[in-house]
């Protein structure tokens, strides 16, 4: 393992989204003395995601498309660490609306990229990065190595394959010390599009009667799933340890179906849970075998998950029955 570093201040771009906002909790919790900044768009839908670190983190409003608002949160919080988390991260939207994510994912990156440069600091950066830059893999590279082919199956996947690019193209010709991360499935009861998210939300939704039946896309897909919890950590073990123009894969051990995991919801579901196809979560091309080989990160860092895939999904369940109890409330008035 590497010698550990040690940081004072941090940038989290994306603060307010769902993986951002449980990195900020997961510092402020456990990394004593670490200040903690954020990025966040003004017309962002998801600030209640920062309750929990309200009056402790620092929230900038930028938008990483604008070049001039980013270079002047860089240049004034001069963080010795960056966690680069803010994306259009929706793969079924992302062929609905590609030059919106590619737009967004790719020249955000530039503009963060660019603004650390001029801005002189030199920080450590975590890009994060996504199993969904090696596309449908080849069963004789499973599990995936981090060296497998990059083949993205969405214009999502391409602008990620293009971040993960740029971060390795400004490690190489500026020496700027960028670790990039590729975080396969994982469960995190903040995001919305995420399957399994869509399952405990419909699973509690039915429950109290506000819908009928669950609807669902592609259930033959294999993942490998990991809690956001342990994910975030990991993200900053990355930094700690991890070595500069290298990527790491970031995965959990449970592997299974995704049908496997909505039967799993619907047998602790209080009520029986009606589902059905709908053609239009069905995406025009799938990745369906996400297994990855994470001992490089693991030799790296000593992570591992400490959330079991049971305390995972009970954890999702049960944030989405509040929110359910939440609606129905405001729903009789």
């Amino acid at each position: 393992m590497a010698d550990q570093r040690e940081f004072r201040r941090v940038l989290i771009t994306g603060i307010g989204g769902s993986g951002g906002s449980y990195l900020a909790e997961h510092i402020l919790e456990h990394c004593r003395g670490v200040e903690v900044h954020g990025l966040a768009r003004w017309h962002s839908t998801t600030q209640d995601n920062l309750r929990a670190v309200t009056g402790r983190a620092t929230v900038h409003e930028a938008d990483l498309n604008d070049f001039a608002s980013v270079y002047a949160v860089v240049r004034d919080v001069k963080p010795d660490a960056v966690f680069h988390l803010a994306a259009h991260a929706n793969v079924r939207a992302s062929f609905t609306t590609p030059n919106a994510v590619l737009s967004n994912n790719i020249i955000g990156t530039s503009n963060l990229f660019e603004a650390i440069r001029l801005s002189g600091i030199d920080p450590w950066i975590q890009l994060c990065s996504t199993s969904e830059v090696y596309g449908q893999v080849d069963p004789k590279d499973v599990p995936i190595r981090e060296d497998a082919p990059l083949r993205p199956a969405s214009p999502y996947a391409v602008s990620k394959v293009a971040q993960d690019l740029l971060g390795y193209t400004y490690f190489a010709a500026y020496g700027m010390r960028i670790i990039r991360t590729r975080m396969f499935a994982y469960l995190n009861p903040r995001r919305t599009d995420l399957f399994a998210t869509s399952f405990a939300r419909q699973v509690a939704r039915t429950e109290l009667g506000l819908q009928r039946e669950l609807t669902h896309g592609n259930l033959d897909s294999v993942r490998t799933l990991v809690d956001v919890r342990d994910g975030m950590r990991a993200y900053w073990e990355a930094l700690l340890h991890c070595a500069p123009g290298e990527a790491y894969n970031i995965g959990g051990a449970t592997v299974m179906k995704v049908g496997d995991v909505l039967d799993r919801l619907k047998a602790m579901a209080r009520c029986p849970i009606p589902s059905r196809v709908d053609p239009q979560l069905l995406r025009p091309a799938d990745v369906t075998l996400q297994i990855p080989n994470v001992e490089k990160f693991a030799a790296a860092t000593g992570w591992k998950p400490r959330y079991s895939f049971d305390e995972s999904l009970s954890h999702l369940l049960e944030h989405w029955r509040k929110r359910a109890a939440a609606e129905a409330a405001a729903e009789a008035g």
